[in-house]
């Protein structure tokens, strides 16, 4: 037997807004039923993993260990379309042959977009 990722969950203090925010930058809808309480993205939509948003009243404080890489072949543009959705540009890099960019979600979630 062997094990595949069923979701990549968030905890966060609106999962409907929140799920809002990731649905528009990957272009993919928020399920029905979505509330301020548990919404996904993405189910079924693809071989994609489903993101599940739960909300917490003990959300981790700090930088996130584990987060999202984002690829795409057009850089400047994708950046742009998160920081116009709300997302926080932390830091731009350019190492290991990649170049990336390291933003922050609405509720400071920690993601990348890169391109080689």
């Amino acid at each position: 037997m062997t094990l595949s990722i069923a979701h990549v969950t968030f905890d966060c203090n609106d999962a409907a807004a929140l799920a809002g925010f990731w649905s528009e930058l990957l272009d993919k809808p928020v399920d029905p039923d979505a509330n301020a309480y548990f919404a996904t993205v993405g189910r079924g939509c693809d071989a994609s993993p489903t993101l599940m948003f739960i909300q917490v009243s003990d959300k981790n404080p700090g930088k996130n260990v584990i987060h999202l890489d984002l690829h795409t072949e057009d850089l400047p543009t994708q950046i742009d379309h998160a920081v116009s959705l709300g997302a926080k540009r932390i830091g731009d890099f350019d190492e290991y042959g990649m170049r990336w960019a390291t933003l922050a979600d609405p509720e400071g979630n920690l993601f990348d977009i890169g391109a080689d």
